[in-house]
């Protein structure tokens, strides 16, 4: 590994962490994402590390000490930023883990503050007087209310941050962000003298925002948020914004989709694959609890054909309905199923391989075996083509549910294949 590391990231999912890392490669740096904290030294050189942990569902103590053995392992290899990377819609429950692990890792590394950054204008989700919108909508009102396991049941990030946090919040605005560092300071001290740590919400709901925010806080040793200040904060930690030579898009082989995201925007991205003309499959958890359908029954349906989209993104009340008779079974093969039609993808000799939703994600890696990635050109914001170390010929392509274009199914099978768009 490099001696310096310019930017060590930890992020909450693995789509979150190839967004993040998408963002720090448009900033210039060379960047690999791990999959979970590396168990040895590989002999590449980097300027960004980030580590794709799955910390944003499962116990708290377990989140904070996946995320404090990530820190150590970026301290052991000479970080000199450490960021803290969590989804841009916030989602938490009131027993949510982002809180614990900021305070754990503000603790660890013996810094005062840092800043909560949600945002990304670019995918509409903007913050404003610490009020966070999806779409021009407060995040508690907007169909996030209703995520099947992170409900967002308020839009204030103080509001969120204080059941989980054992520190305050203070939001600053952007009018006094633009009258400079001295009048910031000055306004941080007088309103949090005598505080142990606590956290800054800026506002951030223009691109411009974004650079504002890296110049004002851009010396603290630990930032937070979403993706969209790490293009900025990769500009000033490497001094120069010339673009750093990145992975071919392009490669041979058939390509597979995989969506098990049921995010609105993902539904939408099914349906429009379908207008084309692409061939779809549709997985049914209920099939696959009973043994009539399998990965293996659905590959015999589908892996003659060059390139098709296998999915199993449902309504909500679709959704509702099939858990209310099995339960978190459904999930359960539904991620276990994608993951074997993955590697039976790769068996057929398939080398780009695209997926939508995080657990499905992070299922399809797991079974792929793949641990380290270089990270390539995006098909959308916040979602790069990526390379595995250990087989520079496989592209995957890594989809937060809510991210792409409504033809982004169709674009990241052109873009990996080499065609015109």
């Amino acid at each position: 590994m490099s001696k310096t590391i310019l930017i060590g990231c930890i992020a909450d999912d693995f789509t979150g962490a190839s967004d993040a890392a998408s963002f720090l490669v448009k900033g210039g740096l060379r960047t690999i994402l791990f999959n979970g904290v590396p168990k040895q030294d590989l002999d590449v050189d980097c300027d960004a590390a980030v580590i794709a942990l799955k910390t944003r569902s499962c116990a708290r103590e377990t989140a904070v000490a996946d995320s404090l053995e990530a820190v150590d392992w970026l301290k052991a290899h000479g970080t000199r930023q450490f960021y803290s990377k969590y989804c841009s819609t916030f989602d938490s429950t009131p027993k949510g883990n982002i809180g614990p692990i900021l305070d754990a890792v503000l603790e660890k590394l013996g810094q005062r503050c840092t800043v909560l950054c949600p945002a990304l204008p670019v995918n509409k989700r903007t913050v404003k007087d610490g009020i966070l919108y999806v779409n021009g909508v407060p995040l508690g009102e907007s169909p996030m209310k209703n995520h099947p396991l992170n409900p967002m049941w308020d839009s204030d990030l103080a509001v969120l941050m204080k059941p989980q946090s054992k520190y305050p919040c203070i939001k600053v605005s952007a009018e006094l962000m633009q009258q400079g560092k001295a009048a910031v300071q000055k306004y941080l001290e007088e309103h949090m003298r005598g505080r142990e740590h606590y956290y800054i919400i800026p506002d951030y709901y223009e691109d411009a925002h974004a650079e504002l925010i890296a110049e004002l806080f851009g010396d603290l040793t630990l930032l937070s948020g979403g993706s969209g200040i790490l293009t900025a904060l990769g500009i000033r930690a490497l001094g120069r914004t010339e673009k750093q030579r990145m992975i071919p898009t392009a490669t041979s082989g058939r390509g597979i989709v995989i969506a098990g995201s049921c995010s609105v925007a993902t539904r939408g991205q099914i349906e429009e694959f379908r207008k084309n003309g692409g061939f779809l499959y549709k997985m049914d958890p209920l099939k696959l609890i009973d043994g009539t359908e399998s990965a293996e029954t659905i590959w015999a349906e589908v892996g003659e054909k060059d390139a098709f989209l296998i999915y199993s993104s449902d309504t909500p009340e679709e959704v509702d309905r099939v858990h209310a008779a099995v339960g978190e079974k459904a999930s359960e093969y539904l991620e276990k199923t994608s993951a074997r039609l993955a590697v039976l993808a790769r068996h057929a000799g398939f080398n780009r391989i695209i997926i939508a939703g995080g657990e499905t994600s992070g299922a399809v890696t797991q079974a792929l075996g793949y641990n380290a990635y270089w990270i390539g050109e995006s098909i959308a914001a916040g979602v790069p083509v990526m390379a595995p170390l250990e087989h520079p010929d496989v592209r995957l392509v890594l989809k937060s549910g809510n991210f792409g274009q409504p033809d982004f199914f169709l674009r990241a099978l052109k873009m990996t294949s080499g065609e015109e768009l």
